[in-house]
Order: C-alpha cells, then structure tokens, then sequence
C-alpha cells in the first residue's frame, strides 16, 4: 500500500504558501536578515541573521496560542491543496511536529495579542498546537505532538506514515510549527554554543559557526493510495502545479520510507564520524532496494561545523558509490525552523517534484565534494528516490525517502 502526499502548505519568512517560497528559492533569494526588524535595535541579538514570517496577523488570536495559530493557518493550506473537506476529514490523524511547542507568547508575552485568561493552561500547553486544528476544522480523529528536537517535524511525518501503514487511520495532516525567535531561547542556543558567531550560511564551508534561527509552519496531507482513490476525480482536478507553468508529471509524490535510531551518545551533538546517521542510512538504502534508485538527499545541514563534517561522512559511507548525488541544503534559504525544518524541507521537495524538478542551491554555497554535487540531478520519468534527513539535539536521527511522480 502506497502513501501519496497530496496537499502542501507552508509559511517562513520566504512568503506564505508553497508556491510564494518555491518562487523565492527559484529566484536565489533567501530570506535571512538581521534580527533587529524583527526584535527592535536595543535587543543584545540585532546583528544575529535570522528569518521571521512577515505577516504577523497571522499569528494573532485572543483564543489560540501564536504557534496553534499558524498550526492552522498552514494545515487549512494543505487541506485545500489536497481538495479534502467534509467527511474527508472526519477520521483522519492530526500529527504535529515541533521544538519548542507552544514556548511562544508564554514565556513572554506576544507582542500585540491580548489574551483570554479561560485559555492559559491550554495556550501553554504544546497540545493545542493540534488541538486547535481538531476543533477548529472539525477532525474526529487522533492527535499527537512530538518533540524530537530539530527531528520532530520528520518524526511527525514517520509517526503518521506507520499509522497509514497500519490502518488506524486512511489520512493525516501532519504539520510542523517553529517560533523560537524568543529572547530567552535564544539566550539559550547562545549559551549552547550552536548559535551562528557571524554571518557565513554555508553548511559545508570551513568557517560554518552555527546555525540562523527561522519561524516557519509546514503541513502535508497523506493518504493512502485506497483513500485516494475513493475521490481520485477531485484529486486529479487539483491545480498541482502551483503558480509555476513548467510541464509536470501526473499523479502525486509519494513517501516510501521512514527510519530513525538515536547515537546513545552526546546530548548536543552527533558523534564525530555521524555512526548513529550512518547506520540508519545503510538500513533505509537496503530496505529501499526494490524502488527507484537514490537521486537526490536532502541533507539536515544545520550550519554547525561539527554536524556538517559527521553527516557527509555518514552519507558518503551508507550511499551506493556508483552514482552522484545531488544534495538539497534548504536552511541557507529559510534558516533553521528547528522543529519544523523536516517537514518545511519534505514541502519544498514536493512542490518542485510535482514539475518533474529538485530544488536549486543557494549561489555560493560550497560544495562538499565527490561523490555529491550541488547541481541538481534530474528525476527520472519512472519515479527516482529522494531522501530527506533530520537530526534532533541529544542525538537521534531520522529518514523519510520520497519517490518522484512518473512523468507524462
């Protein structure tokens, strides 16, 4: 049984929905400026680049926390990108992904909302980033949220996939949500020392010092290929190419694979050679040996010196060596969504995927060498294998793979 992702949606500091972001990174531009547009001049981080959703009414509610504000705001993008409604929903999952959870406006309090005291303890609490998606849009079904660190979006999308798999539920919004540009968090990341100490965004650049925090919200619908079928005529009418007119392939991408373990090691970052990556890389590449061979990765990349280094050493010791692979660095445009990066990165591959395509690199961006390229690899019209990685502090790794759509 195949898992289709058939809706998007998705927020960041590029633009609101996925086609405003495809268009951003179609163009080369990215969306990371100095933090004082957003945090005013007299804070201690106005030199600190990072990425911030523009709209800011998109998170206000005097009902909702500002992270189950634009939890709905980006599953309602999904939902209709999907064509779902009424019974289509009734049943199916709500599983989000996120850090930080419901930190916003709680720790401090969010500038410009006035809030319902009858809603605290929910707006604290980082189950309502589900929560409100259930009663708001009237879904019967089961909720989670996950917090696995930068990994918890990805795990969010595993966690629905097994459920599909197993048939508690034919369909699912997964979403992840990330507002860590909070003075105290960031204090924090400081204090970590993961925190970019200038202003170079290159992953794999000798002189990457750490990561540049970004907000952003990402959602998907996944559906079983029986569930899709059963309103395969609304599906088909969909627009899924989006504002691009590129020619693109029929039938939508499908995830294939989820896998995760956890290094047993550091509680700040992956061990030197990336084993605990390396491992779960060996296991999917062998479980995905009857689909489309691997094209493309989507690497986690965070900017830390120390993670660029363990994960390329990873990939080049799991992956098949008799091919180039492309890789997808995205966080160079949006910034580091933390707990939403997976999910925000598996949106962006979905939408250039639609139109037979793989996202471009940031120009300038340095590449890590033989045997991966940052020239994107193209999709073979019988479907080709992208991997997307996340890794989440306190060492745990995850995987999904997704397969292209065959071409027309």
């Amino acid at each position: 049984m195949d898992i289709a992702i058939t809706g998007i949606g998705l927020t960041t500091g590029l633009g609101d929905g996925a086609c405003a972001n495809a268009e951003a990174i179609a163009s080369g531009r990215h969306a990371l400026n100095p933090l004082s547009g957003l945090l005013g001049k007299d804070s201690r981080y106005t030199d600190l680049n990072a990425a911030w959703i523009d709209d800011r009414s998109l998170l206000l509610s005097r009902k909702w926390a500002p992270g189950s504000m634009l939890s709905l705001h980006v599953a309602r993008q999904a939902i209709r990108d999907a064509g779902l409604g009424g019974e289509d929903l009734s049943n199916a999952a709500i599983i989000v992904g996120s850090s930080r959870g419901n930190a916003a406006g709680w720790v401090a309090p969010w500038p410009g909302r006035r809030s319902f005291d009858l809603m605290a303890a929910s707006n604290s609490m980082h189950g309502e980033l589900a929560s409100a998606v259930s009663i708001e849009l009237g879904i019967h079904g089961p909720w989670q949220v996950i917090s696995s660190g930068c990994a918890a979006s990805l795990d969010a999308m595993g966690m629905a996939w097994m459920m599909l798999k197993q048939g508690v539920v034919s369909r699912a919004i997964v979403i992840g949500v990330e507002l860590p540009l909070l003075p105290d968090v960031i204090e924090l990341y400081e204090k970590t020392g993961v925190l970019a100490k200038s202003s170079v965004n290159d992953p794999y650049s000798a002189d990457a010092g750490g990561f540049f925090p970004g907000e952003a919200g990402a959602a998907v619908v996944l559906e079983t290929t029986d569930a899709l079928a059963e309103r395969k005529s609304r599906v088909k009418s969909a627009d899924k190419t989006g504002c691009f007119t590129h020619k693109h392939g029929s039938g939508d991408v499908r995830m294939t694979g989820y896998w995760c373990n956890s290094d047993a090691n550091s509680p700040i970052g992956m061990s030197t050679d990336g084993k605990g990556l390396r491992d779960c890389l060996i296991k999917a590449v062998n479980d995905l040996r009857d689909e489309p061979e691997i094209t493309a990765v989507c690497p986690h990349a965070s900017g830390t010196l120390l993670h660029g280094k363990a994960e390329i050493e990873a990939m080049t010791a799991a992956l098949p060596d008799d091919r180039t692979y492309s890789l997808h660095p995205l966080k160079p445009f949006t910034g580091h969504a933390v707990g939403a990066s997976g999910l925000l990165d598996c949106v962006l591959l979905t939408y250039f995927m639609r139109i037979q395509s793989l996202p471009p690199n940031l120009a300038g961006i340095t590449s890590p060498g033989e045997p991966f390229t940052l020239t994107p690899n193209p999709l073979s019209y019988d479907g080709s294998t992208v991997l997307k990685i996340a890794v989440g502090m306190g060492g745990h790794n995850s995987i999904v793979s997704l397969r292209s759509p065959e071409g027309s």
